[in-house]
Formats: structure tokens, sequence, C-alpha cells
């Protein structure tokens, strides 16, 4: 079997509280795009915004100056070489199609591989989904290690988590919490109000499935990369399988 170099991640949504976090291992050779569909599956997110990544070189390069130099001289460092070339704090990563977002100097997420994206331990990426709720992940290298005995189809996977993840359309962190506190409360005028949108009267924001989870990454990845690369629309067994319609037979 051959030798595939294998990451394991920490993304955590941002700015919530309490946090929704997981932690799971893909192979270092798929593209920036597939990483994205992979993290819409950790945090039901269900395909229907764009989205975006940001590489923030001047944090990482503090990390890879660490073993070099005294935190005083990486300071030093990092604002003569970022003051003076500003382009080169961060990338962006999209995808490069009608949809995008008009960046010039973006680079394709289709196309770039995320070996190349990040090398050492404690780098980061992040993820930006829904550009008016605007979820934003942020992504951590956690550790690097090589292996030839699982199978490649076996990643990705989740290794743990916490918390559902995001509700789509309302309204970013702020509106995730109020719809929180309505569901724990269980009464009121905003518990009848999002009751009746989401078609639901029990819903657990702290719940999360680990092997449910794990099922879903063998198939929801692959759906969304036919609808964002593509323009596929989602078959019913597609759409099926995004609502969960499998815990229902």
């Amino acid at each position: 079997m051959a030798i595939k170099q294998i990451y394991q991640l920490y993304a955590e949504l941002k700015d919530y509280s309490p946090k929704i976090w997981r932690r799971c291992e893909v192979v270092s050779n798929i593209t920036v795009a597939r990483l994205g569909y992979i993290l819409m599956t950790l945090f039901e997110m269900q395909a229907s915004h764009l989205f975006s990544f940001d590489l923030p070189f001047s944090e990482n390069y503090r990390i890879r100056m660490a073993d070099q130099y005294s935190p005083k001289e990486i300071d030093k460092l990092t604002r003569a070489f970022f003051t003076n070339n500003p382009v080169h704090r961060n990338l962006r990563l999209e995808l490069k199609n009608e949809y995008a977002e008009s960046f010039p100097d973006a680079a394709d997420a289709a196309e770039a591989l995320l070996k190349n994206m990040l090398n050492l331990i404690g780098e980061q990426i992040y993820f930006t989904y829904d550009f008016g709720d605007n979820w934003e992940v942020v992504i951590k290298l956690e550790n690097v290690y090589s292996d030839d005995t699982t199978p490649a189809s076996d990643f990705p996977r989740v290794l743990g988590g916490a918390g559902f993840g995001i509700i789509e359309d309302c309204g970013g962190v702020h509106g995730l919490g109020e719809l929180a506190a309505a569901y724990k409360k269980k009464s009121g005028e905003a518990y009848e109000e999002y009751s009746e949108w989401l078609g639901i009267t029990d819903l657990d924001l702290d719940s999360f499935d680990l092997n449910d989870m794990n099922f879903r990454l063998k198939k929801l990845p692959r759906i969304f990369r036919d609808i964002y690369e593509k323009e596929l629309d989602p078959t019913q067994r597609s759409i099926d399988i995004i609502e969960r319609k499998y815990l229902n037979g």
C-alpha cells in the first residue's frame, strides 16, 4: 500500500460560544477546494453559498521562524518584510468560476494543494462560507504523519468534536446564538418563529454524533464538489443525504 502523508487538523467556528469544533484527518495532497467541502460537511453547511480561504502568510511566517529567532527578532523581521510587502500578508483562494468574487489575485482553490499551503505544525488557514452570514472557521495543522496501512478510502475522518454546527441563513454567529437560546427555552415568540421557519420543534445545538459525521464525510464532499466545480444540481438522493432523510428509514 502506498505511503500517504496525513494531516491532523483542528477546526473551530470563530466567535461562537460554546465552542463548535472538529478534529479530523485528511490526506495532505487534497485540493484546498476539497478541504472546503470537508469543512462544509463537518459544520453542517449545505453548499448553498460561495466560500473562500485565506492563508495568513505573516502569521505562519512567525511559526516558521520560531526555531531560528527570538520573539523580538521575529517581530522585527515580520514588520520589516510584511510592512514593505503588504500584498504578501495573505493569500486568498477561491473557485475560479462565474460565481466567484472578483479577486483577480486569488489562487484557484480547485488547483491548489493543501500540502503546499500548510507544512508545519501550528500553521493556520481560514475558511469563510456565505459572505452574508460570514461564517468563519479557523483551521490549524496539529500533526503530520505517514501512513501505509490505512486505506485511502478511510480519509477524511473525524476524530472528535463538539456542537452541532451552523444553521443556514440564520444571521451568522449572533443569529445562531439567539436560535440556540430560543430552542433551549422552548417557549416564547422567538421559539415559535424559529420552529415554524425550520419546521422542527426540537433542536439540540450542543449535540455531535461522531459516527453520523464519519458517514457523511464519505458522501457529502463528492456531492458538494459536483455542485461547485461541475455546476450539477444535486439528485434527490443527494438532497436526502444532506437533509439526513436516511435517519427516518
